[in-house]
């Protein structure tokens, strides 16, 4: 938790400095950095579930393969 508030206040600090516009602007892009993240790893989340639906086999192979590590490691 300590490294997660350390990146994100070092994400603020380096928006607050860097970036360029009026000081509402740059205070609400600094503490909005993280949207960024979320928002990539929500979008490749989706694509992923999606690929698994329209190429079937891409889904199969991902199944067995996630059977494959239930049946070893359990």
């Amino acid at each position: 938790m300590r490294v997660a508030l350390l990146i994100y206040v070092l994400g603020v600090i380096a928006g607050l400095v860097f970036t360029d516009g009026r000081p509402l602007a740059r205070l609400a892009l600094a503490f909005a950095w993280p949207i960024g993240p979320l928002a990539f790893v929500g979008v490749i989340s989706g694509l992923l579930v999606a690929s698994l639906y329209l190429f079937p086999l891409f889904g199969a192979v991902v199944a067995a393969g996630i059977a494959a590590g239930w049946w070893f490691l359990g």
